[in-house]
Order: structure tokens, then C-alpha cells, then sequence
């Protein structure tokens, strides 16, 4: 059946903006070209839009040409306001940026491990208040918090998890209490995933697996252009694996010997001891990203074949259930070892898997939570703005 008038308003008036915002400002005559309608149809269009207040004229093109200059149009960047959030064990990290995803401001705050829940919670929450304020973001339209432990598919909360602080179930709650916007909670794993695969080593790909190497061990796991996360939400959560050369099994409540205690920074530290390695990490960054960053800058081959050993335990488990065919390390740690921790991973993989696997280093560090953060912001936001029109 025909689109109905307004329903073919709506999708011309999303294509356009789409348009806009990948390609940067526009003119008529360009979005005519691009998207392939009527000259008065675009006029139309642009008329909406502008009076919507979600496109703006921002100059003028054909300054180099004859006649009069055709009118940019281009999305207004300060019509929402958004702000990501990577909540680690000791540390919450704060990003708050304009609709397009330019960076006006940030900030951080260390939190000591052993803390009263109920102030932390609110120094947490005044942190990104303060932040946005600075960024002359008077409303936040959609934030996203990138947060370990598990996310409930059915609901979006962040569960109640053995070993994790109490202060980070809290934190959610007073956000989604206090602020005037879209609170929206992510996996820190699953948005370093994402980011990888929009903007890192993993760009454009389908199907891969992501390995996040930090403080602790996790997975990502997109099959067919889709994130997984399971029934529960604990898709890709391997630091319970369980895997051998650990003294001992995991439990439902510890992680201890599971694949954690082969590739958790504590762990990867204590190796670097045996090989007489020992790295300064950079603040906050977990130690083993310091150990494993001295190891490559001293081509410590054997350490390096030694840690990427462990890696492809974990790494094989996951091939012969996925079958990704490909591999990213991830974090600071991941990021830290390079490709040169790569390759050697990759080559201890073809050894005890038939299944082909390449693997590549992560490309985005640590910073690939707050920008996996910042991506399914926008995302919500521009969702939502964009079909607001028609």
C-alpha cells in the first residue's frame, strides 16, 4: 500500500536529516540530488525542518560561481544535548555533547574502594549535573551509562551483582530520578563493542567478537549486525569461564578461577613478575596495560607469547561456539599489546582451533566505553527528534 501523506513526510524529512548529519550541511539543490525528490517537495521539506528548529541556515555555497549563492542548511547542533557516562569500579567518567556529538565538556571523579554508598552516589550525580551545566546544556535529551555487571533485556536495569559496588545500582536510580532525560543502560563491554564497530577495528564488520582486557575480562558479541546479549544480559560475561591451568573453578558468585584469573590485569601483573617485567600505568588505567605496554616497547617476545597463550584459551572458547572468524582485543590492556600481542594471539589460536580467526588489536583504548556510550545516545536522540517531524 501507498505511504499515507504523513507517513511519506516523515520518511523524507528522517532521509534528509540523515543526509545532514553524515554528510554535513547541505544545499536544497544538493538534498535534491541525494535524495532523489521534487524540487518543491525538498522546498517543502526544508521549510519543515527549519520550522521544527532541527536545521538551520549556516552560509552559503557557490561563492566561486556566477549568479546568486545557494543557502547551507545544516543540522542545529545545540538543539539537544546529550551525555555519556563510564562508570567504573573506582571512577566515574562524565561526556556531555551537542546533538552531532561534538565534545563540549568533560570530567572525572575518583572514588576510593571501601565508601558510603549513599554520598558517593551523590557526588556522582553532582558531577554530571556540574558538567552539564558547564556545557550550557540547560536539559540533557538522552544519556547512556556504560556500566559492568549485567543489564536486564527485559527492562534495561542494572542488576544487583555479587563483587560490584553497591553505589553503581544506586547511581542509576538517582540519574534516571533526577535528570529530565532519557537515561539509558549498556554493558561497558557491549558499547566498547559497538564503538569498535562503528568507529575502530571492527568497522563495518557483521559478525565479530569483541574481548574487553582491563581491570577484568569480558565479551562482545555481534552476530549478523546485531549485538547479542542473551536472555539475561550475561552474553559474553568469560571471565566465568571455565578454563584450564587455573588452580581452581569458578563459582556463581566468583569469577576466581575462571578465565579471569588467567587474563584479569591482576593476573597478567603477576606474569609480568615471573618475566621480570613491570610497566608504570597511566592513571587510571589498569597496572597489566603498564606491564603489557613495556613488554612490547621492549620486544619481549617471550612474555608476550606467554600472555597471548592465555588469551587464546578464552579466545577459542568463544570461536568454537561463535564462529566470529573475527577476534578484537579490546581495552587498555588490548590496546597496550598492539598488533604484536595481536598476531602472536592469532597464531596460538590457529594452533588449537580448526576454525579461522584473525585478530586484531582494539583501536579505541578505554575510550571505547564512553564512546560506545555517546553513539547509543545520539542514536536515542536522534531517533526521537527526527521522527518528531511530518
Amino acid at each position: 500500500m501507498p505511504a499515507s501523506p504523513s507517513t511519506a513526510r516523515a520518511i523524507n524529512d528522517r532521509h534528509a536529516l540523515e543526509l545532514l548529519q553524515h554528510e554535513g550541511p547541505l544545499t536544497a539543490g544538493q538534498l535534491k540530488t541525494m535524495t532523489g525528490l521534487s524540487r518543491p517537495t525538498v522546498a517543502d521539506l526544508v521549510d519543515r525542518l527549519q520550522g521544527s528548529g532541527l536545521i538551520q541556515v549556516v552560509g552559503e555555497a557557490g561563492a566561486q560561481r556566477r549568479g546568486p549563492n545557494a543557502r547551507l542548511y545544516g543540522i542545529v547542533a545545540d538543539r539537544a544535548h546529550l551525555a555519556a557516562l563510564d562508570v567504573r569500579t573506582q571512577s566515574v567518567t562524565v561526556v556531555v555533547t551537542d546533538l552531532l556529538g561534538a565534545r563540549l565538556a568533560e570530567a572525572s571523579l575518583p572514588i576510593g574502594g571501601d565508601v558510603d554508598p549513599g554520598p558517593t552516589v551523590d557526588r556522582a550525580a553532582a558531577l554530571v549535573e556540574r558538567t552539564a551545566a558547564g556545557a550550557g546544556a540547560t536539559r540533557l535529551h538522552s544519556v547512556c551509562i556504560g556500566a559492568p555487571g549485567l543489564v536486564d533485556p527485559t527492562d534495561g536495569e542494572l542488576r544487583t551483582t555479587t563483587g560490584l559496588p553497591a553505589w553503581h545500582r544506586m547511581l542509576v536510580a538517582a540519574l534516571q530520578d533526577r535528570l529530565p532525560a532519557r537515561v539509558i543502560v549498556e554493558n561497558e563491554t557491549n558499547l566498547a563493542a559497538f564503538a569498535e564497530q562503528r568507529l575502530g577495528a571492527a568497522r563495518g564488520r557483521d559478525t565479530f567478537a569483541y574481548l574487553w582486557l582491563g581491570h577484568g575480562i569480558g565479551a562482545g558479541i555481534f552476530l549478523d549486525g546485531r549485538l547479542r546479549r542473551g536472555a539475561s544480559g550475561g552474553a559474553g560475561e568469560i571471565g566465568f569461564l571455565p578454563v584450564p591451568g587455573t588452580a581452581a573453578m569458578p563459582s556463581a558468585v566468583d569469577c576466581g578461577g575462571g578465565f579471569h584469573s588467567l587474563a584479569g590485569s591482576a593476573a597478567i601483573c603477576a606474569l609480568g613478575e615471573e618475566y621480570g617485567i613491570a610497566g608504570a600505568p597511566r592513571t587510571p588505567e589498569p597496572p597489566a596495560a603498564g606491564v603489557v605496554r613495556a613488554a612490547v616497547a621492549g620486544s619481549r617476545d617471550d612474555f608476550l607469547d606467554a600472555l597471548a597463550h592465555r588469551l587464546a584459551i578464552g579466545a577459542a572458547a568463544v570461536a568454537s561456539v561463535l564462529d566470529p572468524g573475527f577476534v578484537v582485543l579490546g581495552g587498555e590492556v588490548g590496546h597496550a599489546g598492539g598488533e604484536a600481542l595481536a598476531s602472536c594471539v592469532e597464531e596460538r589460536l590457529t594452533e588449537i582451533s580448526p576454525l579461522r580467526t584473525d585478530v586484531r588489536a582494539g583501536a579505541l583504548g578505554g575510550e571505547a566505553v564512553l564512546s560506545g556510550a555517546l553513539l547509543t545516545a545520539g542514536e536515542a536522540a536522534r531517533g526521537e527528534l527526527f521522527a518528531a517531524t511530518g
